[in-house]
């Protein structure tokens, strides 16, 4: 796949939000442009596309078909990273629907290893896929809390003297956060880990 160019330099902050975009509290930051968001992007919606479709090569035309998308209303989104997930999922989605009756053609030449991955890792892929693109509809704060929670691995404590919450609404907060996020997965049919 070649890799989309895009101008770098920053676009005006969005007033209109895009109506199947999740709005996020804050207004996009400013610096962000559409060449660091493929970036920072690119191979997580590769892995999420990968997920859902089990073909390399359409879940690379899918992410760059999302990307030429948001290009097209860049300055109408608020919350591009969300956007862009729940934007492949739809894609994806659509995918399936308008190519139900395809076979893949096997190609011998282009990553046959990729495209015979175990349907756990596929899941686990999607999973994955999924968790970010709730994660990145959450709000600033909320993100915050998981991250200092499950990435700095810090006590309930600890985070109410970085947040200036009260302990009990650090734990309540997270309680909530990490309930709803369950839930969701559980409605797109993504369950827990087995053990």
């Amino acid at each position: 796949m070649e890799p989309l160019a895009f101008q770098s330099a920053p676009l005006p902050p969005a007033g209109v939000t895009d109506a199947a975009a999740p709005v996020s509290p804050s207004p996009k930051d400013a610096s962000l442009t559409l060449a660091s968001l493929f970036a920072s992007e690119e191979s997580g919606l590769l892995r999420f596309a990968i997920g859902l479709i089990g073909r390399r090569s359409v879940a690379e035309d899918l992410v760059q078909e999302t990307f030429l998308r948001l290009h097209q209303v860049w300055d109408q989104v608020e919350n591009p990273r969300g956007w862009l997930y729940r934007s492949l999922r739809n894609l994806a989605l659509n995918h399936h629907r308008d190519h139900a009756r395809e076979t893949p053609l096997v190609d011998e030449t282009s990553h046959p290893a990729e495209g015979d991955l175990p349907a756990e890792t596929l899941g686990q892929m999607e999973a994955i896929g999924m968790v970010k693109m709730l994660l990145s509809e959450m709000t600033d704060e909320d993100r915050k809390l998981i991250r200092l929670k499950y990435h700095d691995d810090l006590k309930y404590q600890a985070i109410s003297q970085r947040t200036g919450l009260s302990v009990g609404n650090v734990g309540y907060r997270l309680h909530h956060l990490l309930k709803g996020l369950a839930d969701t997965l559980r409605r797109a049919g993504i369950e827990g880990s087995r053990r």
